[in-house]
């Protein structure tokens, strides 16, 4: 073990896609001292953080208005409340370091930092940065990114493409060990996702098509609704396909809290395009067929997606273009085509970079003070 005296804050937030990889680098920095989180309580990094051990630093701030309106005189409170709040934690516990992976979340404590002159790195997940990646980036003392097409954005001289941090787990884990896990046969496995949340959209054109996947096509196939979706889903699934329940080529459920397994036994992904779904994908050596969130911030999501498509490691579907007969169609040209099925994986697989969370932790190692 390095200098256990250093201190990190590592701060990002709001979704998923921010706060994932922000563990990752946390757990790893872990092992070199202290780590404390920056984020909102009110947000799902809390309790993912919390739940690990982390101490946790509170800020209030939210995402800014789009808009002109009334809204941005709270707004601006609570930011500037925040950055006071970030300044009282700079001098209370002395990073040697501040990591973040962008968000509005990050805001406040990277103006605090910029201010304090306190060294931070930032790491942006998506092919085509956020807001507060783009206008702090300049300012940091390294950036790193998940996707080489970033670069163009970003005002940096010192930048490092790593992809996204994975679970080291994608790596030890094999195909056939994973079906087995969860109780699948050692054939085509399908797995439907859109994140943690859910996607309706997904859902719905999926739904009505499951019985066929599974008795015509013979297709084992691993559902993820959604905790939100999930009493809809299964509403419309008793209609369509009363005895689904019985049926051993599916497994539906809100949420799977390791989404490792899952993702390793998939031969297809059906998924939206958020950096770190896309990272693992990536890692479990799946052919994607993916549909872009299309209110995604900075349209990110439809830049991830055509990133992969670009290199023919996907299938690329609009979201206003999605149905039952596209994914029954898409999947069965697979299907027909096993050629095209292990060409489309391992170009998606050449996008995982199993050694991103050493290479991102041996840069924010060599910017401590």
């Amino acid at each position: 073990m390095s200098d256990i005296c250093k201190t990190f804050f590592v701060t990002g937030g709001g979704t998923g896609g921010h706060i994932y990889p922000a563990i990752a680098i946390a757990d790893e920095l872990l092992k070199e001292g202290k780590v404390y989180y920056v984020g909102n309580p009110y947000n799902m990094e809390y309790v993912l953080t919390v739940e690990k051990g982390y101490k946790f630093l509170p800020v209030f701030v939210k995402g800014m208005p789009r808009k002109l309106s009334l809204k941005l005189i709270p707004w601006t409170f609570w930011l500037i409340f925040s950055i006071i709040k970030c300044f009282t934690y700079i001098f209370r516990f002395k990073p040697s370091v501040v990591f973040a992976t962008g968000g509005y979340v990050s805001a406040p404590l990277l103006i605090a930092c910029k201010l304090m002159k306190v060294p931070y790195v930032m790491h942006d997940c998506d092919a085509r940065p956020g807001l507060v990646s783009k206008k702090f980036a300049h300012s940091a003392a390294a950036v790193t990114l998940a996707f080489d097409e970033a670069k163009e954005f970003i005002k940096n001289n010192n930048v490092t493409v790593c992809g996204n941090p994975i679970r080291r787990e994608f790596r030890t884990l094999s195909k056939e060990a994973a079906k087995s896990f969860l109780g699948l046969k050692n054939k085509l496995t399908l797995c439907i996702t859109g994140g943690s949340q859910g996607s309706r959209s997904i859902n719905n054109a999926v739904v009505d098509i499951l019985r066929e996947l599974s008795e015509s096509l013979d297709v084992q196939v691993v559902f993820q609704t959604g905790k939100k979706n999930y009493d809809a889903v299964l509403k419309h699934l008793e209609l369509v396909y009363p005895k689904y329940r019985k049926d051993l080529n599916l497994i539906v459920k809100p949420y799977f809290a390791d989404m490792v397994t899952v993702m390793k036994a998939a031969d297809i992904i059906i998924s939206r395009a958020g950096s770190l779904s896309l990272s693992e994908i990536a890692a479990s050596a799946s052919a994607p067929i993916l549909v872009p969130y299309p209110y995604a911030a900075q349209d990110h999501q439809r830049f991830n997606a055509k990133c992969f498509e670009q290199k023919k490691a996907c299938i690329y579907i609009e979201d206003k273009d999605l149905d039952a007969n596209i994914i029954l169609s898409k999947v069965r040209e697979l299907m027909a085509n096993p050629q095209m099925l292990k060409s489309i994986q391992d170009n998606c697989a050449k996008f995982a970079n199993y050694n991103a969370i050493d290479q991102i932790k041996q840069v924010i190692l060599n910017n401590a003070r």
